[in-house]
């Protein structure tokens, strides 16, 4: 006769390939190219797709280094270093020296770059008010609250140095 221990585990097990399904298939609809248009679109911006991503990261993580922005969004540093060049140049980001590090060039989310930002939350705001239209708003509540834990809790690397589990396909 299984021991509860053993059931419990099993059922955790269960659960946490659940979760890692839901994430996984979270982050493939937001990586794909076709929900940045939507929402370009919603927002009525006039922004190249592939800026699209910089732009809101810069904005919720700013000032932020390029190499560690290049890491977020998982392209080449000298790739994105050319990207956050032309948000420079349409005066939708700056790039300025470090605080902490004069060496690190960081860029910086510039007030028309904000107003854009802006408009694509409003934006977002429509399309997740329609998702969660028939939610309740305890639900809701608690997705937000466990969600924010659960990134919280893996954003760091594990003590052990081995890659994050959450980030790996398999």
């Amino acid at each position: 006769m299984p021991s509860i221990n053993n059931v419990q585990n099993t059922h955790i097990r269960d659960q946490l390939r659940q979760l890692h399904r839901a994430v996984l298939e979270i982050i493939g609809v937001m990586n794909k190219p076709q929900r940045d248009e939507i929402l370009i679109k919603a927002a009525g911006i006039p922004l190249d797709r592939a800026l699209f991503p910089l732009l809101v990261g810069i904005e919720r993580f700013g000032p932020i280094g390029v190499v560690d922005m290049a890491e977020g969004v998982g392209r080449d540093y000298t790739t994105v270093s050319r990207q956050v060049a032309k948000l420079e140049s349409l005066g939708l980001v700056e790039r300025r020296s470090s605080a902490a590090d004069r060496r690190v060039r960081e860029a910086a989310i510039t007030a028309k770059g904000k107003a854009m930002t802006d408009l694509v939350d409003t934006a977002r705001d429509r399309i997740l008010g329609d998702i969660f239209s028939t939610w309740d708003t305890h639900d809701i509540d608690e997705l937000v609250r466990l969600m924010r834990r659960f990134a919280d809790a893996v954003k760091d690397e594990p003590a052990n140095g081995s890659s994050n589990p959450i980030s790996d396909s398999g």
